[in-house]
């Protein structure tokens, strides 16, 4: 093969690679909460809820968008992330959530948050979706799943 088709080949194969869609990072992290789900989804369930829980968040500040809820997160240590709620089922105790604006190393973020009966309390699921930006996947990942875990173990520390 002439080093002319080798370098066609091998740009081609470049030019395929980058337009190939990247590959979503997917990631699921939940507790057992010793309270009762209605009591659990009381704390959760409010959109804007989460400044009462989550220790990252120092405020949060709702308002609406398009007609759907939109919650401003002032984090704690500074920055902001954006996010509306696409869906939510109050009967199932869940909603779904994306990021429209965040200083974090993700795209595409989709995430959902959910409560259901485990034995005498609550098991608390905590879901997303995202593609990783400006950073490796194991940032990324890292970055989500540290949110996930300090505020499932706050929830959990609250329900004591």
């Amino acid at each position: 093969m002439s080093i002319l088709n080798r370098r066609t080949l091998a740009l081609a194969a470049l030019a395929f690679t980058a337009a190939a869609p990247a590959h979503a990072i997917d990631l699921e992290r939940s507790a057992t909460i010793a309270a009762p789900p209605a009591k659990v989804w009381q704390t959760i369930g409010d959109f804007c809820g989460i400044g009462n829980w989550h220790p990252a968040v120092e405020k949060c500040t709702p308002s609406e968008m398009d007609g759907k809820k939109v919650r401003l997160l002032n984090l704690k240590g500074g920055g902001t992330i954006k996010e509306e709620q696409v869906s939510r089922d109050d009967k199932v105790m869940s909603y779904t959530y994306t990021i429209l604006e965040s200083p974090l190393p993700v795209s595409d973020y989709k995430s959902t948050l959910s409560v259901a009966p485990d034995g005498s309390g609550s098991k608390v699921t905590w879901s997303g979706t995202f593609n990783a930006k400006g950073a490796p996947d194991s940032v990324a990942k890292d970055a989500v799943q540290g949110i996930y875990d300090s505020g499932l173990k706050a929830l959990n520390d609250k329900s004591k």
